[in-house]
């Protein structure tokens, strides 16, 4: 439960402004950006030695798997949104 310690101002902010589920994918949805972000930076330093200028093989499939994660929250949100 840290996380809702954590991210408290952020959480009451999106929950209040989009509800409790919604608010918190929001919250989620800009974690993963965040993740994303950095997993990006890393694939800069860390270059497959097969293909060069490509990220190393763990880092594709990290990012492939948060873009994934990512698509299937947003598409949560919007089912919740044609409910509202």
């Amino acid at each position: 439960m840290a996380i809702f310690e954590e991210k408290r101002e952020e959480l009451d902010n999106f929950e209040t402004r989009m509800g409790v589920p919604r608010g918190r994918l929001a919250v989620t949805m800009d974690l993963m950006t965040d993740a994303m972000a950095l997993v990006g930076q890393h694939g800069v330093y860390c270059q497959s030695q097969r293909w060069p200028g490509k990220p190393a093989m763990d880092v594709q499939l990290i990012m492939k798997n948060l873009t994934d994660a990512k698509e299937l929250i947003q598409s949560v949100m919007e089912e919740l949104r044609k409910k509202r």
